[in-house]
């Protein structure tokens, strides 16, 4: 489960709120060939994700499950911004993989 979690995380890369089966990353997980085999996990994910870190980071997050490559894009990236970021992203994925897995 946690190599899932890990994956999952790279791809695509609490407080437990009603709403986060709605969310972007909760979808975009799901869109997933894992994630229809894993709904729960999906929306611990975005449940995770609701309470470390900002609506436009769920988007951005979203996207890599669709394209794995920008994640790779944006932790390569100079930009300080980007870094800042990811740094941010780890933590996330570091956070779910204790409460998800």
């Amino acid at each position: 489960m946690k190599k899932t979690i890990s994956s999952i995380l790279i791809l695509g890369t609490v407080a437990f709120a009603a709403p986060a089966s709605a969310g972007a990353i909760d979808r975009a997980c799901r869109q997933t060939d894992r994630g229809a085999a894993a709904p729960q996990l999906c929306g611990c994910l975005q449940s995770v994700a609701n309470s470390t870190l900002s609506r436009s980071e769920h988007r951005r997050i979203a996207r890599f499950f669709k394209d794995p490559h920008m994640a790779q894009e944006v932790r390569q990236s100079g930009r300080r911004p980007d870094a800042d970021f990811w740094l941010r992203y780890r933590t996330f994925g570091e956070r779910a993989q204790q409460i998800c897995g």
